[in-house]
C-alpha cells in the first residue's frame, strides 16, 4: 500500500511542484481511450505518469532526464490477459527479460502451476521475484486447486474457505480460470467461491471452451466476467453479444486468432471493444522467433484489424475487462509509466520500452536467491519397468482398448484399438500408433501411478517424460517401451525435475527444470536451444506432432475435451469420471 507521504508527493508532482524524473519529448501519443493520435510530451515521476500534455516544460528540473522520441508513436504497455508463465519453462526473471522488450509490461496470471507444487505459502518468493523484474503481475487466485475432476493429487488444495480469505487481500484482483464444468455440475464449493467474489466485488475470470446457447447462458449466471476460450468466431461473437469480455488466445499450441478475429473483420457491430488478447501457454522459442504480444498485434493487423483497434485490444480493452484500467492500459496521469516507442504502427516494431518508469535494459537481470523448498520438489520414489506393463486376466489373446487420441493440443478423442495379449501383458503395437502413458504423483503424498493408452503420436521407439505438466504438475511419461519409460521417469526423479527424451536407456535430450520441477534457471537464449534439442529428440523417436513434449504435458488437463489422464487414471472429461481403458478381452483359440 502506498504511504501517505508518497501519495502526497505524487499529487505534488502532478501539479509540477516536484520535478519529474523523466520527460519524453517529440512523441506522437496513441490515445487508446479516445482513439486519437496527436503530438504530446509525457512527464514521469518515480513509476507514475504525472503529465501528458503538448508542453511539459514546467515539469523539468535540474536532474530530469530527457528522452527525444523523434516523432515515434507512444503506445501504452501491453497486457497479456491470460497466461500460465510457468508453461514457458522460464523463471519469472527470464520471462520478463524475454517479453518486456516485446512490449508486454503486465500479465494476468493465477500462478496456479506454482501453487500446485509449492502451495500458497511459497508464493511470496515468486511475488518478490516479479517485483524485482520489469514486469507487473495482476494475480487472480485460482477458483480451486486442483482443477481436475475427479481431483488429482497436488501439493496444496484451494477451496472456498481459502478463497474467502484470499479475496480480502489487496493483491488478489479476481478469481482465476473458473471452468464451466464446475458451474454446470453445481459444485457447491465452486458456487460458494462465486458468491464470496460477488461480496468482495472481485471479478470472476472464466474458461468455457465451446460453450454456446443454454450451456453458455447457464455459465453466465455464475457471474463470470472474462473468458479466454473461443474455438471459432461464432462462439466468440455469441459470448461478446451476451456481455462477456472475450480474450482471443494465440498461444504456441493453439493458433486461434485468425479464426476468432473474423468476429471483428466480418461483422459491422462493435465487437472489438469487448475483445482483448492473451498468449496462455507460450514457449521460449516462439518468443525469441516471433515475439510476444507485439506478434499478436501484428497478426491482428495482418488479418484486417485497424492498427489503432488492435492496439486497444492489447491495452485498454484488457485493462477494462480485468478492472485494472485505473493502473494500466493507457498513457495518462496517475497510471503506471509503461510506454512503448513504435516507429510504424502497421508493422508494429518496438524500438524502446519504458516499464515501471524506467528504460528497460535487456542486459541487466537481477540475481535471484531461491529457497531449498522450491528447488527440491520432486519427491517421488523410483519406479520399475514393471510399473509400465498393462496386465489383464487372460494369458494369451486380444484386448480391445480405449486410447486417448491426440487431435492437436487441446482436443482428445476416443480411438479403440485391438492389441495382442501375451502372458497376461497387453503388447504395445507401434504399427497401430499406440503408446502407453502414465502419471506419477511426485509430491510424496500417496505414491499414485496411473496407466493408460494413447495414440496419435506416431512414436516408434523410446519414451519421453516431464515433471512439468499442468494442471497438477505430476510426472508424466509416455512411451512404447516399458524399460525406457522407467528409465526416463527415474532420470527425472534423480535429476530433480525436467523434460527428457530417451531411447534404449540412453538420454537423447534433457531440459533441466530445477525450480519447482517446472521452471528453468536458464536464460531465454539457453532455453530456446534446449527446447529445440528436445523437439529434435522427440522427432527421432518417430513423432511428427508439432510439439510432442508440449502436447504430452497437456494430457492431464481434464477441462479439455474429451479424455485425459491424471495420477488417478484415464479420465472421461465429459462424464467427469475415471474410466477403464480395457473394453473387452478375448482368449485366443
Amino acid at each position: 500500500m502506498l504511504e501517505l507521504n508518497d501519495f502526497k508527493d505524487l499529487i505534488r508532482a502532478g501539479a509540477a511542484q516536484i520535478p519529474a524524473d523523466l520527460v519524453i519529448k517529440n512523441g506522437q501519443l496513441v490515445n487508446v481511450s479516445t482513439k486519437e493520435i496527436y503530438p504530446t510530451e509525457v512527464a514521469i515521476y518515480k513509476n507514475k505518469i504525472v503529465a501528458v500534455d503538448e508542453d511539459v516544460s514546467d515539469y523539468i528540473g535540474e536532474n530530469t532526464k530527457i528522452i527525444d522520441a523523434k516523432q515515434k508513436y507512444l503506445v501504452p504497455g501491453m497486457i497479456d490477459g491470460h497466461i500460465h508463465v510457468e508453461c514457458s519453462k522460464l523463471s519469472m526473471t527470464s520471462f520478463a527479460k524475454a517479453v518486456v522488450p516485446h512490449g508486454t509490461t503486465s500479465i494476468i496470471s493465477g500462478l496456479d502451476e506454482y501453487i500446485s507444487v509449492i502451495g500458497l505459502k511459497g508464493l511470496p518468493e515468486i511475488f518478490k521475484e516479479i517485483d524485482n523484474s520489469n514486469l507487473k503481475l495482476f494475480w487472480g487466485a485460482p477458483f480451486k486447486t486442483p482443477y481436475t475432476i475427479p481431483q488429482s493429487t497436488i501439493a496444496e488444495n484451494i477451496d472456498s474457505d481459502v478463497q474467502r480469505e484470499l479475496l480480502k487481500q489487496s493483491n488478489v484482483y479476481g478469481v482465476w480460470e473458473t471452468v464451466r464444468e464446475d458451474i454446470q455440475e453445481l459444485d457447491e464449493d465452486t458456487l460458494k467461491t462465486m458468491l464470496y467474489a460477488k461480496a468482495a466485488h472481485k471479478p470472476v475470470w472464466g474458461c468455457s471452451p465451446m460453450a454456446r446457447g443454454k450451456k453458455l447462458n447457464q455459465y453466465l449466471m455464475s457471474g463470470v466476467r472474462v473468458d479466454h476460450e473461443s474455438y471459432d468466431h461464432e462462439e466468440l461473437l455469441e459470448k461478446a453479444r451476451k456481455g462477456l469480455n472475450v480474450v482471443v488466445r494465440e498461444s504456441s499450441v493453439t493458433h486461434f486468432l485468425k479464426e476468432n478475429i473474423r468476429a471483428i473483420t466480418e461483422n459491422n457491430a462493435d465487437v472489438a471493444s469487448h475483445v482483448s488478447f492473451c498468449t496462455d501457454d507460450v514457449t521460449a522459442t516462439d518468443i525469441a522467433e516471433l515475439g510476444h504480444l507485439d506478434h499478436v498485434v501484428r497478426l491482428a493487423i495482418k488479418s484486417g484489424v485497424d492498427p489503432l483497434t488492435a492496439i486497444q485490444m492489447a491495452t485498454i480493452n484488457s485493462a477494462q475487462a480485468y478492472r485494472i484500467d485505473d493502473q494500466v492500459g493507457i498513457i495518462a496521469p496517475g497510471r503506471e509509466a509503461d510506454i512503448l516507442f513504435v516507429k510504424n504502427l502497421d508493422k508494429f516494431k518496438i524500438s524502446k520500452v519504458i516499464s515501471k518508469g524506467k528504460i528497460v535494459d535487456e542486459k541487466k537481470v537481477p540475481d535471484v536467491k531461491r529457497s531449498p523448498e522450491i528447488m527440491n520438489s520432486v519427491k517421488a520414489s523410483e519406479v520399475s519397468a514393471n510399473d509400465f506393463v498393462y496386465k489383464v486376466d487372460i494369458k494369451n489373446g486380444t484386448a480391445d482398448v480405449e486410447t486417448i487420441k491426440s487431435v492437436g493440443p487441446f482436443v482428445r478423442k476416443r480411438r479403440d484399438v485391438k492389441l495382442e495379449v501375451k502372458d497376461h501383458i497387453i503388447q504395445i503395437d507401434t504399427n497401430k500408433d499406440v503408446a502407453l502413458v502414465s502419471v506419477i504423483e511426485r509430491f510424496g503424498i500417496n505414491g499414485n501411478k496411473s496407466l493408460g493408452f494413447t495414440s496419435g503420436w506416431g512414436l516408434k521407439a523410446g519414451a519421453m517424460a516431464s515433471s512439468a505438466s499442468p494442471d497438477d504438475n505430476n510426472l508424466i511419461v509416455m512411451g512404447v517401451n516399458n524399460i525406457d519409460m522407467a528409465f526416463a521417469a527415474n532420470e527425472l526423479i534423480k535429476r530433480g525435475g525436467g523434460q527428457i527424451v530417451v531411447k534404449d536407456e540412453k538420454v537423447l535430450s534433457f531440459l533441466p527444470l530445477p525450480i519447482a520441477g517446472i521452471v528453468s534457471e536458464a536464460t531465454p537464449e539457453e532455453l530456446v536451444s534446449q527446447e529445440k534439442s528436445i523437439l529434435k529428440a522427440a522427432r527421432s523417436l518417430g513423432s511428427m506432432v508439432d510439439d510432442p513434449m508440449f502436447y504430452m504435458t497437456f494430457l492431464p488437463i481434464t477441462a479439455i475435451p474429451d479424455l485425459a489422464i491424471t495420477d488417478l487414471g484415464p479420465t472421461d472429461c465429459i462424464a467427469l469420471k475415471i474410466f477403464d481403458p480395457i473394453l473387452n478381452t478375448e482368449v485366443s483359440k
